[in-house]
Formats: C-alpha cells, structure tokens, sequence
C-alpha cells in the first residue's frame, strides 16, 4: 500500500494539517554580540529594521530592532509550542512570567483568552557566533479551550523522553518525543487544556535524526489523524519506491507505518501528527477563533486591555548575560537548570 498523499516543497511558513497551524522554522548564523546582546550599529545596514526576514549574511532581525527575535505581541485562541534546537531564546510575557531556554529545551505555552509575549534571541556570546535554530508550532485549541486562563510550561532538554533506535546494519536514529509517544517511551504532559492532554487525540509530535543510510519504522497511529514529516535537513530519502529531496514535505497516511531509507547524509524530520479538531477556523494576525465575530471581539477586547499590558521596562526584553537556564513562573515559582 502505498502511504504518501503528496510531497509539498517547504515554503515559510511551513504549511500543517488540521490540528496543527503552521510551523515557523528559523535557522540564523547570528554573528557575535555585543556587550547588550545584539548587533553593532554597522551590521544593521542595509536592513529593513523592525521587519527584517531577508537572509543577509545568514541571519535576519525579524522584528527586532537592536536584539534579533520577536518583541512583545498578543496570542489568543490557540497555542505555540518553540523546540530549540541551538541557541538562545528569552521569554517575557504580560503575565510577569519569564525564562530562558537553550538547545534541546521546549516551550509549551497556552495562549487562551489572551496573553503577550515576546520571544528575543540574544547573542550571548561576544566571542563567537550565536547560531540560532529553532522550530515554533502553532497547535490550534478546540472552541472549548479556547478562553482558558493562560499557562505555560517548560520541557526542559534533560526530561524530554529520546529514543534511539538501531537497524540491521546497526545505523541509528534519534527520536526526541515531544508530544505522543514511540513505542513504550511517552511524552512530558502538555499544558492542561491541550488538544495534546487527551490521549485518544493522538497529537504527537517529533524531532528526528537519522544516520546516513539508517532505516527506520515510524509506525502506525490513529487511522484519522493527520500525519506531516517535514524533512528539513539532509540529502534525500527513499519512501514507497520514491526518492524525496530535502526541503519537502510529506503528507502521509497516519493509519500505515511508514518506512524511512535514508541517503548519504544525516537526515533531520519534524513530525507532526493528530486528530483533526474539525472545526471552523477564522484567523487574524495573532488571533486564531472559529468565527469572524470572535476575532473582532478579541481586536476589541485587545485594544481594551491589552491582554494585561505590559510590565517590563523594555521592548525587546533580554535576561542577564550570565543568566542561565530558567522559568519564572507568574505564580512566582522560578525553575533553575
């Protein structure tokens, strides 16, 4: 039987399925910083500060004007799950909540009723390059989650359940379990009001490593749940007969395993998996609902109470050089690593 609905080159965003929004992935070989954590005056020539997404010289500013990243934006109505994979990525948020989280760590965050936060990228090092790489997800809430108060929620690097996984020629993958599981090995719990906290939902979702040459199984979930591997990195792979470049997308049958034969290179996935949430979707901007009504009364109730506000004296909020990995959490909770 063969398994591949169809093969999509990857765009930006890349485009997902039901339950999923869309994928932002980012890879920047920032330079090294300077003494507040971003770029020399020089190295911003030639750019289109505050909304910078042109590669030059291997890396962009996005909205960042001095520090690279994201400065603060309202959410509401869906959620955003970022995977970094190397680098830096400093969360504030109007809530008071703040973090840092570095290679291999995750941010689960529940955007609900309505929340603002930014995400900046701080080039910690002043000797060196700060390359970035990083993955957000955005995963749709069902219409009865989506005004929950907001939450979020670390996976940190060194709790995130990995499988490794050997074929008969003793080649190696590397499965990072983010949401879902492999096997026996589950994933952390999501946040409470995830379509994700519901098992028979079946979201799953995983980072991949494959050796070259390596063969591997992803095996067979929910026959009704949508099934994305976005093969990002690497040479190409062999799939039911069909040779797949790096940079495409395959949409797959969830209801079949699926055989993986990798090239000549180490190959990199994302994959993302689920049953869909059916329901309507109206968009806007930052604003995810399920009727055009619902996204005028979120801009209304937006422009009334700014999801808060926003307590920090600065725009693009950055944390102490020194500082390393943390969650400080608006009950006042503060996670050390």
């Amino acid at each position: 039987m063969k398994n591949i609905v169809r093969i999509e080159p990857l765009g930006f965003p890349w485009q997902t399925q039901d339950p999923f929004l869309f994928c932002a992935y980012h890879r920047d070989e920032y330079p090294a910083g300077d003494s507040k954590q971003g770029v020399t005056f020089d190295e911003l020539k030639g750019r289109n500060v505050g909304q910078d997404f042109t590669i030059k010289d291997g890396w962009r500013m996005y909205h960042g004007t001095n520090i690279p990243g994201f400065p603060y934006h309202p959410h509401r109505g869906f959620e955003t799950i970022t995977i970094n994979k190397e680098g830096v990525v400093d969360h504030s948020d109007s809530l008071g909540a703040a973090g840092r989280f570095m290679g291999g760590d995750v941010q689960w965050m529940t955007a609900g009723k309505g929340i603002q936060h930014s995400e900046m990228f701080p080039l910690v090092n002043e000797n060196k390059g700060n390359p970035l790489e990083i993955f957000q997800v955005w995963l749709n809430l069902p219409r009865a989650s989506k005004m929950v108060e907001p939450h979020f929620k670390m996976l940190w690097n060194e709790d995130v359940p990995k499988v490794e996984e050997t074929d008969e020629e003793g080649r190696k993958t590397y499965v990072d379990v983010i949401a879902g599981k492999i096997g026996d090995v589950k994933a952390l719990e999501s946040t409470p009001d995830s379509w994700a906290a519901k098992a028979e939902n079946a979201v799953a979702v995983y980072t991949v490593k494959m050796e070259a040459d390596a063969q591997w199984t992803l095996k067979k979930t929910s026959a009704s749940a949508n099934r994305s591997i976005f093969f990002y990195k690497g040479n190409s792979i062999d799939i039911d007969a069909q040779t797949i470049e790096s940079n495409h997308a395959i949409v797959a049958l969830a209801g079949e395993d699926i055989t993986i034969k990798n090239g000549s290179e180490d190959a990199y996935f994302l994959i993302l998996e689920g049953n869909p949430i059916g329901e309507p979707v109206a968009k806007y901007g930052p604003f995810v609902m399920n009727t055009d009504q619902e996204i005028n009364e979120a801009m209304q109730d937006y422009r009334k109470t700014q999801f808060g506000g926003w307590p920090w004296a600065e725009v693009e909020v950055v944390h102490p050089k020194e500082k390393g990995r943390f969650a400080l959490h608006s009950n006042g909770h503060e996670e050390i690593k």
